[in-house]
């Protein structure tokens, strides 16, 4: 009897363990974002999405499984060669994802390793077409052509290049080294450039000072003539208006009673003045022939008053 029961436990056991074994190969739980490809004994059957799945055990399996999450490739350094036949190492991250799962399993063996190889030749390639100085330049450019190519070659993988990233690029020392020397070169020349260019605008600065302080100086001289003129001409405008004036009033004093007599006597008064300063001023004594007819000189000038009055 004790025999017996312990071929009841032992059998009791093994068809635990077999029930066991079927519900695992029988029920499935796919994750969210992930995608399951089943096989029927060897061949394709069909893809499991996200959620629970009961399969027929020993006749269905789960052959491949793939996330449809955004992976990210490291591409590893490979050497290439730039137009101008300068060597240089490029790494780079390459971004895919599975957007058919199917493809994905029977497409490639491994479509991980196929992208980042393929990576790695169109880079070969499109470096090989570019000199080392729009290496630098134009890395956002190389991305999009090495992207739209990967794109085209991994359709049938069942899979999306959505980008590519030149991480680094790394150069012989000697080619470091000729780049320092060209980049100091230029930082000198751009130096010196600078320095020219401040010493032309502080000539030119210089002489335009000098420009206008010369303007200045003539609109001042200028300005100074045109007061010194306007100045003789209120000088001679007075003048004359005053002699007008003086000779008006003399003209008035005239017809007076004993204007004319006294006239007379002033002019005979002047001609006798300036008379003595022409003998004060020269060696020689200058006498008139009529010095003793002061008398008609006076008279004669007293007519010539009468006549200017008329």
């Amino acid at each position: 009897m004790e025999l017996f029961n312990d071929i009841g436990t032992f059998l009791a056991i093994g068809f635990a363990l077999a029930v066991i074994i079927i519900i695992l190969k029988t029920a499935r739980i796919v994750p969210q974002r992930s995608n399951y490809v089943v096989e029927r004994l060897g061949k394709y059957h069909k893809t499991l999405d996200s959620g629970f799945h009961i399969l027929i055990p020993f006749i269905d399996k789960v052959a491949y499984q793939h996330t449809l999450k955004e992976e990210v490739i490291d591409v590893a350094q490979q050497d290439c060669v730039t137009k101008d036949n300068i060597q240089v190492g490029i790494d780079g991250v390459l971004y895919i994802q599975v957007i058919d799962a199917h493809k994905a399993s029977y497409g490639v063996d491994n479509y991980r390793n196929a992208a980042s190889q393929l990576a790695q030749t169109t880079m070969r390639s499109v470096i090989g077409q570019t000199d080392l100085d729009k290496t630098f330049e134009e890395r956002a450019k190389i991305n999009e052509v090495v992207v739209q190519a990967l794109d085209e070659a991994a359709s049938p993988w069942g899979i999306k290049v959505l980008r590519y990233e030149i991480s680094d690029i790394a150069l012989p020392d000697s080619i470091k080294d000729a780049l320092e020397q060209q980049m100091r070169a230029e930082r000198e020349r751009r130096a010196a450039i600078a320095k020219s260019e401040g010493e032309r605008q502080a000539m030119i600065n210089v002489s335009e000072g000098q420009k206008q302080e010369v303007i200045n100086l003539s609109e001042a001289e200028k300005q100074k003539q045109i007061n010194e003129a306007e100045g003789r001409a209120q000088e001679i405008e007075l003048i004359a208006t005053a002699t007008a004036e003086g000779l008006r009033k003399i003209a008035e004093a005239i017809q007076t009673p004993g204007g004319k007599d006294a006239v007379s006597l002033r002019i005979a008064e002047q001609y006798v003045g300036e008379f003595g300063k022409l003998a004060k001023t020269n060696n020689s004594m200058i006498i008139p022939a009529e010095l003793s007819n002061v008398g008609g000189a006076v008279a004669g000038l007293a007519e010539v008053l009468k006549h200017s009055k008329s």
